[in-house]
């Protein structure tokens, strides 16, 4: 596909997930923080994306988080919005807020500043939620990407986010 601005590495992953997720007419939806709808914006490059992707949610502030992901505010000032706690429920609150199979939930420092120590610049965590799955079961998982700039720890969170999105069990990888 030429008619893009995005990378080509990043449509190619959208194409795969959307054709295999509408070959099992599975439909999902995102909840996106650091990428600020990359995810989405890589889905919808792809001719037929309306068959699969309900919607997505940039919530890149804690109140919106908060307000629109129902994200509890014991959850943010405990753990942080770069937490598997953070991003479990942001993926959950994506699932409630639409009538999607499944969700996927992206949190990060994109840099290049907000890193610390515990958190250093290019720390993303991924939440993958599905309906009718047991709420204890947490699929989540932090990566620590390294200070890639911006553009490429964005572009590294959402090729994973689309990994998320394939019909396989998530490998914690």
């Amino acid at each position: 596909m030429t008619d893009t601005v995005l990378p080509a590495e990043l449509v190619d992953a959208a194409r795969r997930v959307v054709e295999a997720n509408r070959a099992l007419g599975r439909r999902f939806a995102l909840a996106e923080s650091c990428t600020g709808g990359l995810v989405a914006a890589a889905i919808t490059e792809i001719p037929g994306s309306s068959e699969v992707l309900l919607g997505g949610l940039v919530t890149y502030s804690n109140e919106s988080k908060h307000e629109l992901l129902k994200v509890s505010n014991d959850v943010l000032d405990t753990f942080g919005a770069v937490s598997i706690a953070t991003a479990w429920s942001m993926a959950q609150g994506a699932l409630e807020a639409t009538h999607a199979d499944i969700a996927v939930a992206i949190t990060g420092i994109a840099g290049p500043g907000g890193g610390s120590d515990k958190k250093p610049v290019g720390t993303v965590v991924f939440a993958r939620a599905e309906r009718d799955a047991d709420p204890s079961d947490v699929i989540a998982d932090r990566k620590d990407f390294g200070d890639l700039g911006r553009g490429g720890v964005r572009l590294q969170a959402a090729l994973v986010a689309l990994e998320l999105l394939m019909p396989r069990e998530f490998d914690g990888e």
